[in-house]
């Protein structure tokens, strides 16, 4: 038995290292690896901007910024800014994930879904082709950063300037991305871009038209590490010597470390600085020793081991903690160089250190730390549900703190992550350790293939699961008043939508009341009369005349001519007041309210009703309706004009003479919309009195009459 034991521990130790791609295997996986990368690809999909792709799976996102210089692309991160050096660089990971380990993730099913996303971003870099400049960002951040909504609705609060230039660092990361991408898509066009963009990067060789992101992704390292990590992918992508020559000429003036003669090699691989990654594909197809050597000292700082006696510094709970802002998103990329560069070279030493610090760190990430807590969004063991993120939050008000709780779950994006104490709070207000962006999600994601290519794992059936949707559009509403022959309504048409948060044009709703007492004093339709006491400020508001739907169930519609201006942006935006009122001639004391079905629950205070329905058009969105009976269209009302009485459109003694004859019921005008346009004061009453206004007006004493 002791044999037989020795035997297998031998096997498994000799396999740790063989593998046809020269990777590493473990007995099992810590984590289902294969969920977690369905989970953090499909991040992407919710940063999506412009024009939403067919397969595109979160259904509380829809069509955005419709009107950006360029459409399509990804929103940052919690924001709805279009940077493209950041953008760039992540496509370059997602595409370099592929270039490593696409046809290892084949079986796991994630793979159509990583190249989906990769080319939804490299076609926006493409289209932002300004010939001998580039459009490098749509959006501007401090305006942006001021307000708190969904990238749905942000054209109703601000408009979206662009920004063109030719800086060597945004437009040298465009042309990488697009020649990784032309390699793992196989795409022509995206090869033609890259060289393009590399081309006028490298002519350029300067930022000083890249000013449009400085505080946010200003260029601190410079541009010759994009120029370098370009040139290289490129050379990969032709294997045009030229691009290699390119790509080695660049390395003496990359930033060297603490005025040493040694290139830097204390920081990490990101979208400010790429020449790690560069040296890796470098060190890698030429074989150089020198560029070997600079990667493993690289790497070997980013392990607890470290390099010459220092590392990277690490939290008590393991993980590589480089910097406050991002640790995760630092930790987990250089856990995708270390398995890359790991899985490239024989050293069997070598290649399970750095094997061992990539696992721990994308481990630490999923939940082996001291919080025993995931900080991926929606994946593991209490994972974050607070991230720094507007449109996942959903909030009508541009307020962080409402709704108490977002409405929507980020599944897979990685968070900035805790302190240099294995500390961490998941709280909205907190944008270093809660904040999640596409560059974070990059590396992780590539890191991912390679433990799903390595464990397998079961990505979830039927992901995502629906959301439980909240009411999105409704009506609140209260008694203003309520006298002996009216009833006063203060209504609030809200538009809290967020599945995807949108405007509407033609909202409207119905309040519906019963006019049975009204028959039984002897009085009709016409007698009841609804005024507007107070219409929100910038609302243009249509009342339809009673209608009748059935029985004794009559209603008016609330129209509003534009409804998009009812909108989920803000506290003076998401719903519009009106205050109507539903009388019976004064001194009448038959009416009666109660019985009325949109008067039901109304009490002093607004409350929220489902008796005054909402509706899109002719569509029912919200609400109930008396008996189940939706209003039925109709044709489009005549239009009629005061004083017209044949429809003419014009006001002549033809009409007076009309108005005449029916008064001494001559010939009795019994058209509903003439009947209407002849009462001239407005008293429900045609008689003499409208034959003196008509006159006055005919003799241009007046100009209008008294019900205009």
């Amino acid at each position: 038995m002791k044999k037989t034991l020795c035997f297998v521990l031998t096997l498994v130790m000799l396999t740790a290292f063989i593998l046809p791609q020269g990777m590493i295997v473990s007995a099992a996986g810590t984590y289902n690896y294969a969920e977690a990368l369905q989970k953090a690809i499909y991040f992407y999909e919710c940063q999506q901007a412009g024009p939403l792709p067919e397969w595109n799976r979160v259904e509380w996102r829809g069509d955005a910024t419709m009107n950006d210089e360029v459409l399509g692309g990804w929103y940052d991160a919690g924001d709805h800014v279009k940077f493209n050096l950041p953008m760039a660089y992540s496509a370059a990971m997602l595409g370099w994930a592929l270039y490593e380990y696409g046809d290892d993730i084949e079986a796991s099913g994630q793979r159509p879904y990583l190249e989906r996303n990769l080319a939804f971003a490299l076609d926006y870099l493409v289209a932002c082709d300004r010939g001998d400049s580039v459009v490098y960002q749509i959006g501007d951040g401090a305006a942006d950063h001021k307000w708190w909504g969904s990238a749905e609705v942000i054209e109703k609060e601000m408009e979206r300037p662009y920004f063109v230039g030719k800086g060597s660092t945004v437009v040298g990361q465009m042309a990488a991305a697009l020649a990784v991408g032309s390699i793992v898509l196989k795409n022509d066009t995206y090869l033609k871009y890259a060289k393009k963009y590399f081309e006028l990067a490298d002519t350029t060789r300067s930022d000083s038209t890249y000013t449009a992101a400085n505080g946010f992704y200003s260029s601190h390292s410079g541009f010759w590490d994009e120029l370098f990590w370009a040139s290289t992918w490129l050379y990969l992508a032709t294997n045009d010597k030229s691009y290699l020559d390119k790509a080695e000429s660049y390395i003496p003036k990359l930033n060297r470390q603490n005025q040493t003669t040694d290139i830097e090699y204390q920081w990490g691989h990101c979208w400010d600085d790429c020449h790690y990654g560069a040296m890796i594909l470098l060190a890698r197809a030429t074989g150089k020793e020198e560029y070997h050597k600079f990667v493993q000292m690289h790497l070997d700082w980013w392990t607890p081991q470290g390099y010459n006696g220092k590392s990277v510094a690490y939290t008590p709970g393991g993980l590589a903690h480089l910097d406050t802002w991002g640790p995760l998103r630092y930790a987990t990329t250089a856990a995708f160089l270390a398995f890359v560069y790991a899985d490239s070279i024989n050293d069997p030493a070598l290649k399970q250190k750095y094997y061992n610090f990539a696992k721990s760190q994308v481990d630490y990430a999923l939940g082996s730390n001291p919080n025993k807590r995931s900080y991926v969004i929606g994946f593991g063991n209490n994972p974050p549900e607070r991230p720094h993120h507007r449109t996942a939050h959903g909030t009508w008000l541009d307020k962080r703190d409402i709704p108490a709780k977002h409405r929507h779950v980020l599944y897979g994006a990685l968070v900035g992550g805790p302190g240099r104490s294995d500390n961490y709070e998941d709280n909205i207000e907190d944008y270093v350790q809660n904040e999640v962006a596409t560059d974070y999600n990059a590396g992780f994601v590539g890191a991912l293939c390679r433990l799903t290519a390595e464990y397998g794992g079961t990505p979830l059936a039927n992901f995502p699961t629906p959301e439980e949707r909240e009411d999105e559009f409704f009506v609140e509403a209260a008694i203003n008043q309520n006298g002996e022959h009216y009833t006063e309504i203060k209504a609030l048409l809200n538009n809290r939508s967020s599945w995807p948060a949108r405007l509407i044009k033609d909202l409207s709703y119905n309040y519906y009341m019963d006019l049975s007492e009204v028959f039984e004093a002897g009085y009709t339709v016409d007698d009841i009369k609804v005024t507007v006491g107070y219409c929100e400020s910038g609302m243009d508001v249509k009342i339809s005349p009673i209608t009748h739907l059935y029985d004794n169930i009559y209603y008016i519609n609330i129209a509003y001519v534009d409804g998009t201006n009812i909108c989920p942006i803000g506290q003076e935006q998401y719903a519009a007041e009106l205050q109507f009122r539903i009388s019976a001639p004064q001194g009448t004391k038959f009416w009666d309210p109660s019985n009325d079905f949109s008067f039901q629950g109304l009490t002093k205070e607004v409350v929220k009703t489902k008796y005054m329905p909402v509706f899109d058009g002719s569509t029912r969105i919200f609400g109930e309706v008396p008996g189940g009976v939706d209003p039925t269209p109709g044709p489009t009302p005549v239009q009629y004009k005061y004083g017209d009485l044949n429809g003419d459109n014009l006001i002549n003694s033809t009409d007076y003479t009309i108005l005449k004859r029916h008064v001494i019921k001559f010939a009795v005008i019994t058209d509903p919309t003439k009947l209407k346009a002849a009462d001239l004061n407005g008293d429900g009453k045609i008689n003499s009195s409208d034959i003196t206004l008509l006159n006055r007006y005919l003799l241009r004493v007046i100009d209008k009459f008294p019900v205009e």
